[in-house]
């Protein structure tokens, strides 16, 4: 079975390339596991409504170049998008907060397929340390520092409320931490040496939320401009 070619790693890829990339990859395993063996980009694009264009220039852009007329193998395509995003190396993190929704990403088990690997979380509340949350133990705030320091963490998962979500930042960045994910709904001020990350769940739903009012104020329009013929 062929590799992928493979030019070197390239130095920098579009956003919106690289957030199409896991789609591609979920695409891809699902496929693995009908049996397919090769893929052309037109076969990737069809079932996610894209331009194979797209597809074609996304892949090249992390140094995939299928071959005309036979297009991808399938296994070796999905190994080259793993170790382009960094998920056929495990990276440990860590998680501040552990409230609803700190325990709901403790608990999500498919991280460790992506290479994420939560490993400890902390939090102020005397309640909740000492507890162990889906296999994670919880530790008091104070103790970042040195676990992060001793374990060379440098990723840290932020789910606290707004108001300490800054204060918690500027702890990891201080511990050593390098990378953040913050899931908390604030901006948060980083160096220019740390990578932030911001998951923004209002935005989200605030932007579905709209967009579904538009859809139903439109449908009741055409009830109101189109009503069904007396009988």
């Amino acid at each position: 079975m062929n590799r992928p070619e493979s030019n070197a790693k390239p130095k920098a890829i579009p956003e919106p390339s690289l957030r199409r990339l896991p789609i591609y990859y979920h695409l891809l395993q699902a496929m693995l596991a009908e049996g397919v063996t090769h893929i052309s980009t037109t076969g990737i694009a069809g079932p996610l409504q894209l331009d194979p264009t797209q597809v074609r220039k996304d892949l090249e852009a992390a140094g995939m170049i299928g071959k005309p007329k036979v297009g991808y193998s399938l296994e070796p395509l999905i190994r080259r998008i793993e170790e382009f995003l960094g998920w056929d190396q495990t990276k440990e993190a860590v998680l501040v907060g552990a409230g609803s929704l700190g325990t709901a990403l403790l608990g999500y088990r498919r991280f460790r397929q992506f290479g994420f690997h939560l490993i400890a979380a902390f939090d102020t509340d005397p309640d909740k340390t000492g507890l162990t949350i889906a296999g994670t133990e919880v530790f008091p705030l104070e103790r970042l520092a040195e676990f992060c320091s001793s374990r060379k963490i440098r990723l840290g998962v932020i789910t606290t409320p707004p108001g300490t979500a800054q204060s918690v930042a500027i702890s990891l960045v201080d511990a050593g931490i390098r990378a953040i994910w913050n899931f908390a709904p604030v901006h948060l001020q980083v160096p220019p040496f740390v990578l932030l990350q911001n998951e923004d769940l209002y935005r989200s739903l605030a932007s579905l939320s709209y967009r579904l009012e538009q859809m139903l104020a439109a449908e009741r329009a055409s009830v109101v401009l189109d009503p069904e013929p007396a009988h």
